[in-house]
């Protein structure tokens, strides 16, 4: 049976890419890093190198947020990306950990019902009950096995931990260290161990950081792309790769549909049309950069397997009705407003706002 991976990890996807660099790079790196904070730089930025291999960009935005957030990395602190959700946030920390120890994997998924367990370690509890608390049947979680290895290890989601979980990493991130009391032993964390983890602003207020917790952290805000040519050169080199990945026997959109998904998204959660011209009201979601890549995704594979492999129209319809209405009452009206009062007076929308309006 012949199985493929459906999402490679992004030291897989990038191999060449992070053997390049490596090859490539003469700056002074940190313990344990396998790249300089120099070549991370270049790895998420992307350029071009002396060999002339090209580095392909993985965040496109504000060079200084990158190089403040890798810096961060080489001190005692460690590194909050805020951002609404779809800002990227998740996709850089996974880049990050890649470049800095070729390993991403190393990743606790922060939810309400998180123990304090998986940021800490858990226990083999046939071999407890049979031997006792020993070594061999302490169960590591990511963050001991990025300690013991001088890695980067990730968690998601932070503010959705419930607070007196959170409140587990105070000791790892001051300290550097995890007491396990259970042996009478402590582990130590190795030169090059941090944290980088997630938390978006709409999640605020759920499970607040301490105080305490807050000062361990260098907070670093991924903002939504200050022009449309920035969010348009995002969703197109996404949506590439993902049409790869995912196969998608379609033809890859022209830039002209996906500035156009771009620009409703732009002015929905702007309130103001593109020209500036005129206010309009904003739907409950947060209409991201990354729902834009799935609303073109979804129209490429409407296009792939129920149409003739061009993207049009009814299939971005689909999509967009879809990330726009959340709320079925008040979001229904603002999208109908916006349909009638800003894409039907639009020349060459014509078919697009004509599907929007069959489907809403």
């Amino acid at each position: 049976m012949i199985t493929t991976i459906q999402r490679e990890l992004a030291e897989q996807a990038y191999r060449r890419e992070l053997e390049a660099l490596a090859r490539a790079d003469r700056r002074q790196r940190p313990p344990n890093w396998r790249l300089s904070p120099w070549a991370v730089a270049t790895y998420v930025l992307g350029g071009t190198l002396d060999d002339g291999t090209v580095i392909t960009p993985k965040y496109i935005g504000s060079s200084r947020l990158i190089e403040i957030a890798i810096a961060t990395l080489t001190t005692d602190r460690a590194l909050l990306l805020i951002g609404v959700p779809g800002t990227g946030k998740t996709w850089l920390a996974e880049h990050l950990a890649a470049g800095i120890s070729g390993d991403s994997t190393l990743l606790v998924q922060g939810t309400a019902g998180t123990s304090e367990e998986v940021i800490r370690y858990g226990w083999n509890y046939a071999s407890l009950i049979a031997r006792g608390p020993s070594a061999e049947a302490l169960v590591p979680s990511p963050v001991m096995t990025a300690m013991r290895g001088g890695q980067i290890a990730r968690i998601e989601e932070l503010t959705r931990i419930p607070s007196d979980v959170q409140d587990a990493l105070i000791t790892i991130l001051s300290e550097k260290l995890m007491p396990v009391p259970e042996l009478g032993e402590a582990v130590q964390a190795l030169k090059g161990f941090n944290v980088i983890a997630t938390a978006n602003d709409r999640d605020r207020g759920i499970n607040d950081l301490s105080s305490a917790l807050k000062r361990r952290f260098n907070t670093v805000v991924l903002p939504l792309p200050a022009t449309a040519e920035e969010e348009v050169a995002i969703v197109t080199r996404r949506v590439a790769d993902l049409s790869k990945t995912l196969e998608l026997p379609a033809e890859l959109p022209a830039a002209e549909e996906i500035r156009r998904v771009v620009t409703v998204f732009r002015e929905l959660r702007g309130g103001l049309t593109e020209d500036g011209r005129a206010k309009i009201k904003s739907p409950s979601g947060t209409l991201s950069t990354g729902e834009a890549i799935s609303v073109v995704n979804s129209g490429l594979a409407l296009a792939a397997h129920f149409g003739d492999g061009r993207l049009a129209a009814e299939d971005l319809a689909a999509g967009l009705t879809g990330a726009v209405i959340k709320d079925p009452v008040q979001d229904t009206t603002i999208w109908q407003e916006y349909l009638e009062t800003v894409m039907r007076e639009r020349e060459g929308w014509d078919a697009l706002y004509r599907a929007c309006r069959e489907l809403a």
